[in-house]
């Protein structure tokens, strides 16, 4: 029944989105997102290199540091830097997130945890009224059943408890720039996901199909969303996380890659 319920909710939000974007063109070229009307835009290239700040947005960090540097031609990204289990995340606050939120961003990742056993991580994470549930569309988990690690929608802090519906469908990729696309429906409590232009239907949530409790999953009314990196458990290998961000967005309506 969940397969043939992500393959109609893939479906159905593949229809309602604003394009479609091609598979392999993520990078770290700059795409002129930010001459856009969208409900946040950062695309780094205004901003000094070193420790980044802006107006537009916060810091959260520990064990962690973000700094804005140049990549190839010019172009400037958001490297993000933890040791062991920190976090460090651009935090956007006061958002007055519509019913339906379509989030995008460019990553690289220098390298995954493969220790401990079920290493968790989040690189996406909103929060907001209406529902305790820390929603996380974009994260991830080491399964060493598999042995592999891979990337899950998950939540926290709800009813639901502390989830990460890791797939194997959707293998990380080390060391090379994608794009991913999030969208978060209150409408009927949904969350998918695309990487590179490409709707993993697995990737999907809902009320009644997710990978926690037994209880309904309530998506809040978003009016925060962290981007970065955080990883729950200690002793990690590699000792050091690095991960490169670019493009990032929210919208109203899908914006592709």
């Amino acid at each position: 029944m969940r397969h043939l319920f992500a393959a109609l909710t893939a479906a159905l939000i593949l229809g309602a989105g604003a394009g479609s974007a091609p598979a392999g063109a993520a990078g770290a070229d700059h795409h002129g997102t930010c001459d856009r009307d969208l409900l946040f835009c950062e695309d780094f290239q205004r901003l000094p290199t070193g420790g980044a700040s802006s107006l537009d947005w916060g810091i959260d960090t520990r064990n962690g540091t973000l700094t804005v540097e140049r990549a190839r031609r010019g172009d400037k990204v958001l490297h993000v830097r933890t040791v062991d289990n920190g976090r460090a995340f651009l935090r956007v606050d006061d958002l007055a997130a519509p019913g339906r939120l379509f989030g995008r961003m460019r990553l690289r990742v220098d390298a995954f945890p493969t220790a401990p056993d079920w290493a968790h991580f989040t690189l996406v994470e909103a929060t907001g009224a209406g529902s305790s549930e820390i929603v996380r569309p974009v994260g991830g988990q080491y399964a060493p059943t598999v042995p592999g690690v891979f990337w899950g929608v998950g939540a926290d802090g709800g009813p639901t408890g502390d989830w990460t519906d890791w797939r194997e469908s959707a293998p990380v990729v080390e060391d090379t720039w994608q794009c991913f696309e999030w969208v978060l429906d209150r409408a009927d409590n949904r969350v998918a996901v695309w990487i590179d232009g490409v709707a993993n239907p697995e990737l999907t949530a809902s009320a009644t199909e997710h990978g926690g409790n037994a209880v309904p999953f309530v998506l809040p009314a978003v009016d925060t969303v962290k981007v970065g990196w955080q990883l729950y458990q200690g002793g990690t290998t590699p000792g050091r996380f690095d991960l490169w961000i670019d493009d990032i967005a929210l919208s109203e309506q899908r914006l592709g890659c």
